[in-house]
């Protein structure tokens, strides 16, 4: 009994003179480029910010971990990664079959998908209930496409007969829907709010179709990349980012920028 006594006070003794410190957050170092806006730039206060910024604190704050961000260069970002650099990459990076063979991902938190762009006025019905593109409305209507690009070939799949003129860039796709030389175009649509449709050049034009998400055209979309190696933090981001989902989160993230969702808003994993 004495010495269990001499053990308690000695332990009121630790915690008095402060010895025992709290556990230490997990700190997880993430690189990004810090110059995409909006998706991870410096603010004017020179803050990061941008949606990748918003997940990566909302996926840290579920997890229970501190950040750590760490700029890189785009063509550096993989190599850096593999290099130990920093533990993800949360930088609007698509999952494709090369890089899997380099790194794993976390589940989609932004999709890749296509969508037409038209005058608002032009009510061509060019999509059923469902979808689904009716080949028929597309006849007489001139369909701009960035020459060798996913939209390019999902249109030379599944409208092999569409009046299709190719651009060698995006500047010269808008200017042409502008000018009445195409009647519409075929873009990624956070890229078409961006660059046309909040400017005053896209005033009267708008989204003539439904969100195209097809995977075999226009991949899986952006994950969180990480060391092959690392299943049980992959674990983790993956229950974080369905909670994102799941509560609303990643919607009001993109609502920061866009008009529109740019994630699943339905948490259906990817095999």
């Amino acid at each position: 009994m004495k010495k269990l006594l001499t053990l308690f006070v000695a332990a009121v003794a630790i915690l008095a003179s402060g010895v025992i410190q709290p556990v230490k957050a997990e700190t997880l170092r993430v690189g990004m480029e810090c110059t995409y806006a909006p998706f991870n730039f410096r603010n004017e206060a020179g803050d990061l910010d941008g949606y990748d910024v918003d997940v990566a604190k909302g996926v840290a704050s579920i997890i229970g971990a501190e950040l750590e961000f760490v700029c890189q260069k785009w063509d550096g970002m993989i190599p850096a990664l593999l290099a130990n650099k920093f533990d993800l990459i949360i930088a609007s990076m698509s999952i494709t079959d090369s890089r899997l063979e380099k790194m794993d991902f976390s589940q989609p938190y932004r999709i890749s998908v296509g969508r037409l762009v038209g005058k608002k006025s032009a009510d061509m019905n060019l999509f059923d209930d469902m979808g689904a593109p009716i080949a028929a409305n597309f006849d007489g209507v001139k369909v701009g496409l960035e020459r060798a690009s996913t939209y390019a070939s999902w249109f030379e799949a599944k409208l092999p007969d569409a009046d299709v003129i190719y651009y060698d860039s995006s500047e010269s796709l808008y200017l042409d829907l502008v000018n009445g030389r195409t009647d519409v175009i075929m873009t990624n649509p956070m890229k078409a709010f961006l660059k046309f449709l909040s400017k005053d050049d896209g005033a009267g034009y708008e989204f003539v179709s439904p969100q195209i998400d097809e995977r075999k055209y226009f991949g899986i979309g952006v994950g969180i990349g990480l060391r092959k190696g690392n299943d049980a933090l992959k674990d983790r981001l993956n229950i974080a980012l369905k909670t994102l989902t799941d509560d609303g989160s990643l919607g009001t993230y993109a609502h920061k920028y866009f008009p529109f969702a740019i994630h699943n808003e339905q948490w259906t994993p990817v095999e």
